[in-house]
């Protein structure tokens, strides 16, 4: 079994209407390829806070990255750091936020769009900063990392279906395009992941109320799908829902790494879903 592991974070993509428009990927379950579950994020359901609760596993409590405001760098052992400090090579195509969470802050506009230092938290970056950076662009910015240096670890932010769901509202015509071309764009990069060996995994950090918001304690901004393609995974539509600080020790496992000390230790709940080596 291959430990590589692509993670796609689509940045405010509900649940209910992940499944109703991610056709490619629903038929990967439905086929016995692909596992479908479901997260309920932490609060505030807000981006900055989410991208720490993800990568780091720790709430904001602990962590102290409570809203969209702090531009600050991570205090927190996270999935770049623990990638890195167990010999495994890490790379991201994400919002700028990230850069300024885990390598460096603020973002230097003129300095830091692409970033290629082995030394620092993320290796490998490269960095966008408007909202509506278009998705496919980003997407060939995450493959174009992967085919440079060959990443363990590869995490893609992308932007698209938030940014619209701002704009128009969570139940909006247009806020189900962008997630039907999120299925389109994957549709055509995951049989190519899969050939090179890599696990892939599917998320959100939060929903989108049906006022284009987010951040309050409703379904609608707080759950997210959850999809895993693995061979360490069994293929199956699991119930229960997933807690948001279970996704970097989750991930930790995939990865074949030990989690850090702030992290929770996985339930039973979620072991359920792996294989038995």
């Amino acid at each position: 079994m291959s430990n590589k592991l692509i993670v796609v974070m689509v940045d405010g993509m509900r649940n209910d209407l992940a499944s109703e428009n991610l056709g490619y990927i629903e038929h990967l379950v439905d086929t016995g390829k692909a596992t479908r579950s479901q997260i309920k994020s932490e609060l505030p359901s807000l981006s900055r806070p989410l991208y720490e609760v993800l990568l780091s596993g720790t709430p904001s409590s602990v962590n102290g990255i409570s809203s969209n405001g702090p531009v600050r760098l991570s205090e927190q052992e996270n999935l770049f750091h623990l990638t890195k400090k167990h010999g495994l090579v890490n790379a991201t195509a994400s919002y700028y936020w990230v850069s300024e969470l885990y390598n460096q802050a603020p973002f230097d506009f003129f300095h830091d769009r692409e970033q290629v230092k082995s030394e620092n938290t993320i290796q490998y970056g490269k960095f966008y900063w408007e909202d509506d950076y278009p998705d496919s662009h980003l997407f060939m910015d995450g493959e174009i990392l992967r085919q440079q240096v060959h990443p363990d670890f590869l995490y893609i932010h992308s932007m698209n279906v938030d940014d619209t769901g701002h704009k128009f509202g969570g139940d909006s015509k247009e806020y189900r395009e962008k997630i039907l071309r999120v299925d389109n764009h994957l549709s055509e990069l995951i049989p190519v992941w899969q050939n090179d060996g890599y696990q892939v995994v599917i998320t959100a950090d939060h929903g989108m109320s049906k006022w284009g918001l987010h951040g309050g304690t409703t379904d609608e901004e707080r759950m997210v799908p959850l999809y895993i393609i693995s061979d360490q995974v069994e293929k199956n539509r699991f119930e229960p829902v997933i807690p948001q600080l279970l996704f970097a020790p989750f991930m930790c496992r995939l990865l074949g790494i030990p989690t850090s000390e702030g992290m929770e230790k996985l339930p039973e709940s979620v072991t359920a879903m792996l294989k038995e080596k």
